[in-house]
């Protein structure tokens, strides 16, 4: 991949405009930088206080032409100094898939364009795990039972349950499902590379096609992960009719490639997706409550609502003390809510 150097930025006095941007989540600095005679890029400064953003940057540099060079759909980087940490991305505009489903009147409007997104997913697990250097990876290699206990079942118990909600977590038979959960979906085969937050607002829908953005946190990992946390998505509230549409949509395009017994993925999927569920939840209260990003707090309820029908399948009947603490949780929402409203 041939990049631009940061240096020659502006050639002959061509007059620039800078345009502020939203990082969501991350605490990284974005920038549409506006040429006069080229097409616009996206410049992204690394985090001032994440202690690592430096080497977070050049995960995304290193993933970013690694996926770009095996063709999965990820936009192109026109440069990097690993002096300032300063990423060039090109522009691929402002739609978000979620805003487009947000502005579809049916699920049949948008659909083609998940369909774009699983195949995009398909060859970021497949093609993105051929030759992968786990040296790209900023934070840890591999998705597994450690990381979804410390970082996604107690980022549910302490951030949600406990900051958010003033909710006791200590709960015994609580903590043994939770371990349960995270022992059955690390049984997972992790060899494939897992983008870990594959949701509607890190999927850029540009002239008709589909881009993954934000997966400087890739690493390797099971493929149900990220299936679920495009299907359970609260920022888009897919139907579970249409969830179960492209569940199968994946197994059917997959399963060429990479042959898939669908009851067994399916049973390795519901524990993935509820370790996706847990950590949505923890990270919307932390990132409302603790960095005062409220926009995250909307999406609380939708994902509390999402948990609950997942705990709702048969293969949730496992898990009573989460399903009765998640019960409880919806009620104490419910009462926060009105009381808010009251106000």
């Amino acid at each position: 991949m041939e990049l631009l150097q940061t240096s020659n930025l502006v050639q002959d006095g061509s007059p620039v405009r800078l345009e502020k941007m939203s990082g969501d989540g991350s605490d990284r600095v974005f920038y549409r930088i506006v040429f006069a005679e080229r097409p616009p890029l996206i410049a992204v400064f690394p985090s001032a206080t994440l202690a690592r953003g430096a080497e977070e940057q050049e995960a995304a540099f290193n993933i970013g032409v690694h996926l770009h060079d095996r063709d999965v759909p990820v936009p192109a980087i026109a440069g990097y100094d690993k002096k300032s940490g300063l990423l060039l991305f090109e522009d691929l505009g402002n739609l978000h898939l979620q805003a487009a489903v947000r502005k579809a009147a049916s699920f049949a409007e948008v659909e083609p364009l998940y369909h774009q997104a699983i195949e995009g997913l398909i060859l970021f697990q497949l093609r993105g795990a051929r030759h992968f250097d786990p040296e790209f990876c900023w934070d840890t290699v591999r998705y597994d039972e450690h990381l979804m206990l410390s970082r996604e079942s107690d980022y549910f118990r302490f951030s949600f349950c406990r900051d958010y909600l003033g909710r006791d977590v200590e709960d015994p038979q609580l903590i043994l499902e939770l371990q349960h959960i995270a022992s059955r979906a690390s049984r997972e085969p992790a060899e494939y590379l897992l983008h870990r937050d594959f949701q509607s607002r890190n999927l850029l829908v540009h002239q008709g096609k589909v881009k993954i953005i934000d997966y400087q946190g890739a690493r390797f990992g099971p493929l149900g992960y990220d299936l679920a946390s495009l299907l359970i998505d609260p920022y888009a509230g897919l139907s579970g009719d249409a969830q179960d549409k492209l569940f199968h949509y994946y197994v059917d395009r997959i399963s060429p490639q990479l042959p898939l017994d669908p009851q067994v993925f399916l049973t390795g999927y519901h524990a993935l997706a509820l370790q996706r569920n847990l950590q949505i939840l923890g990270a919307f209260a932390f990132l409302s409550q603790v960095k005062g990003k409220i926009f995250f707090e909307q999406f609380i309820p939708p994902a509390l609502g999402s948990l609950k029908v997942l705990l709702g399948k048969p293969r949730g009947k496992e898990y009573p003390a989460l399903i009765k603490l998640a019960d409880e949780l919806d009620e104490q929402l419910h009462i926060m809510q009105f009381r808010r409203m009251d106000d």
